[in-house]
């Protein structure tokens, strides 16, 4: 979806969302992207499952993330951080890092911003890079 001018805005609701399974139990629902020139970014949220995770990967641009529900573990730069609701990190570029539910039983959900509209994640263990917005959809 492409961020449109204020007469062309759009009220968007998580229920007519796409949502992409990320395996793991995890699964992503991109909110709005900016098309490049327009200062573009990515953003949207991520939904654990209980005991859920995602393996370490890097992007190539800065993420910024706050945690809404659920406790959940930050793996980043050799050091582990537990995380409750409402806070928030900031993942230069090219840093590893991953996210996983501290939760057996509760879900978990992020809200991520990545800081270009042509965002990548690396597969840390394979190397295997793609575009974020690919997965999502190419939704721009």
């Amino acid at each position: 979806m492409t961020v449109r001018t204020p007469s062309q805005a759009a009220l968007l609701k998580p229920e007519a969302l796409p949502c992409y399974e990320r395996g793991g139990g995890a699964s992503t629902t991109p909110l709005v992207t900016r098309a490049p020139g327009t200062g573009g970014f990515i953003t949207g949220y991520t939904s654990f499952s209980a005991g859920a995770e995602i393996p370490f990967h890097s992007h190539n641009c800065e993420e910024s993330v706050v945690l809404m529900e659920g406790r959940a573990a930050l793996d980043i730069d050799g050091r582990e951080y537990e995380l409750e609701p409402h806070d928030a990190t900031y993942i230069p570029a090219g840093i590893p890092h991953r996210f996983r539910n501290l939760s057996r039983t509760e879900p978990m959900k992020l809200l991520w911003i990545y800081a270009d509209a042509h965002a990548t994640r690396t597969n840390t263990a394979t190397g295997a890079t793609s575009p974020v917005s690919a997965e999502h959809g190419g939704r721009r």
